[in-house]
């Protein structure tokens, strides 16, 4: 049975928190979450995985255990996460790795695999994001991160991640039950939050530019593709199909009874994710 290992990774006046699963000596892939997640997310894909790649699952600046920003307008951008990702990879002597990336995790692939980093990244697998995105599924996603919510009980803080975020499709109880574990922290008076800064929404404000990249998605030339949730609010068909016509023209696989994002944690999901790395890749067994 594969158990991960932690560590705790200093970066660019940081402290990066690492899951890291499988043979340091295997090829290396890089898993990056969404925007109010962390690396645990990816606990059951990055235990399958581990048996062909050593699989790194950081918690971005702000996210889990990692350090918080104290200048949240510069720190708190795609294009300072993807430094911060890059000097992960320096220190665990990483030259290029396969990148999976959901949401934001995606769109610091996308930012990497269009600028002067590119040859760092081998294959990239974007999870239901977009170079674009849709007004109403920001003001949606907003609407829950932007203040942080108030729980007595773990089962309480539970049963409000189940609920806010339905849309990652279909999971093991397993999954919810360590989402809570790892999703929730302590505050000075004994009431439970959320194990992130509220700050990284100003994102959206501070580096608005950031949420629209098609001129950089036209530049990527990496093996890429594109996993989208059927019921996505945030990849939208016609952008989805504008990304498999354009830049790096990915191949697209559509997750049932998903909305944003899929979550990859059972069986089915994780043995399809494994067959498009093996035919990105080449060398990837099923």
């Amino acid at each position: 049975m594969t158990f991960p290992r932690f560590r705790f990774v200093p970066v660019m006046d940081h402290e990066i928190h690492v899951t890291e699963w499988g043979d340091p000596t295997k090829p290396s892939l890089m898993m990056l979450h969404g925007l109010a997640r962390t690396g645990r997310d990816f606990d059951e894909v990055a235990a399958a995985l581990s048996d062909h790649f050593h699989v790194l699952c950081p918690d971005m600046i702000g996210r889990g255990l990692s350090s918080w920003s104290r200048n949240p307008e510069a720190e708190y951008s795609v294009e300072y996460y993807a430094g911060i990702a890059t000097d992960v990879m320096d220190h665990y002597q990483i030259d290029c790795a396969t990148w999976f990336g959901t949401s934001l995790g995606g769109m610091i692939g996308m930012h990497i695999a269009s600028g002067h980093d590119a040859d760092r990244i081998s294959a990239l697998v974007v999870n239901d994001i977009s170079p674009e995105l849709p007004s109403e599924a920001v003001d949606r996603i907003l609407s829950y991160v932007g203040s942080l919510p108030d729980f007595t009980t773990f089962n309480e803080g539970e049963a409000w991640l189940r609920d806010t975020y339905a849309p990652f499709g279909p999971a093991a109880d397993v999954f919810w039950q360590r989402m809570a574990r790892t999703s929730l922290r302590r505050r000075g008076d004994g009431n439970l939050t959320l194990h992130y800064d509220p700050r990284i929404t100003v994102q959206f404000t501070a580096s608005a530019h950031e949420l629209s990249t098609w001129d950089r998605w036209a530049r990527i030339t990496t093996p890429t593709h594109l996993l989208r949730g059927s019921k996505s609010d945030l990849l939208l068909p016609e952008a989805a199909k504008r990304m498999t016509q354009s830049g790096p023209r990915p191949g697209l696989t559509i997750f049932p009874d998903c909305g944003h994002a899929p979550n990859i944690s059972n069986p089915t999901d994780i043995a399809e994710l494994r067959h498009i790395l093996r035919e990105m890749l080449g060398k990837i067994e099923t």
